[in-house]
């Protein structure tokens, strides 16, 4: 079973996508070729929020992620939005595996809120047959739920522990995650010219919309509570009740990107 299992749905609904300001340092970072086609790889697409906030910006895209469902959602929603002109192949592969074209590299790998999930060191090794020489790799991500940062998040995770443990779960397993910089794995990659680039974001959640989003995570997905899933959703909306009266519930976050060019070592 996937990590992501039953996801699907709410995870295009609910997760929020990739802001305009985060695409416009993609875009700025990628190199333009002056001829040929302008390419993109995301890596662990999900339902393609980054190919989606992309999509005017490359004309010959690739996104691949291990789940189906994930990729059929990824499909209905950008298939229609598809310039004239561009080029969409949705790939079920692991990163680990995935092979592009002969002759294809990409101007810009994205790995967005995926990279935990990676054999990171052959990841980024395998990329280097597949990467441009003048391209680039981009490693980023917003914060997750999963670590609180107001006290509204912190009462949601305390109900999520309360029902599924202590530990983070992820699909049936436990998350198990390193606590090195992304920025020092890459510098041991190819890739090692690193730069960083932080872009806040301002949410405002509601009560429904925290659940969706809860429930498009490997550590909240809907199977993992079973018949108790009423129960959870009630917990979570009482809990919530005590932190606003109007059903809103800022968030700020921020976006961090790791840029990672070739060395040529």
């Amino acid at each position: 079973m996937s990590l992501f299992a039953g996801t699907a749905s709410y995870y295009r609904q609910f997760r929020p996508g990739i802001p305009e300001d985060v695409a416009e340092a993609l875009d700025k970072a990628a190199p333009s070729p002056s001829g040929g086609r302008r390419r993109l790889l995301d890596v662990g697409t999900g339902t393609g929020l980054v190919a989606e906030a992309l999509l005017d910006r490359f004309d010959d895209i690739i996104a691949i992620d291990t789940d189906a469902d994930m990729l059929a959602a990824a499909e209905s929603a950008l298939r229609p939005k598809l310039p004239q002109g561009t080029h969409l192949s949705l790939i079920e592969s692991t990163a680990e595996d995935f092979l592009p074209p002969a002759g294809w590299k990409a101007d810009l790998v994205t790995i967005c809120r995926a990279f935990h999930w990676l054999d990171q060191p052959a990841v980024l090794a395998r990329l280097d047959d597949q990467v441009a020489p003048d391209g680039l790799v981009a490693i980023f991500g917003d914060t997750s739920f999963w670590t609180a940062t107001s006290p509204w998040k912190e009462a949601v995770q305390d109900v999520v522990r309360t029902f599924l443990g202590e530990e983070r779960r992820a699909g049936s397993g436990t998350f198990q995650h390193h606590n090195r910089p992304y920025s020092e794995i890459m510098e041991e990659s190819h890739f090692d010219r690193v730069e960083e680039a932080r872009i806040p974001v301002r949410r405002t959640w509601t009560a429904e919309s925290i659940l969706g989003y809860l429930y498009s995570t490997s550590f909240a997905a809907p199977h993992l509570f079973g018949d108790r899933l009423p129960a959870f959703e009630t917990a979570v909306r009482e809990r919530l009740a005590a932190f606003s009266e109007d059903d809103t519930f800022p968030e700020e976050n921020e976006f961090l990107i790791r840029f990672g060019r070739w060395s040529g070592r």
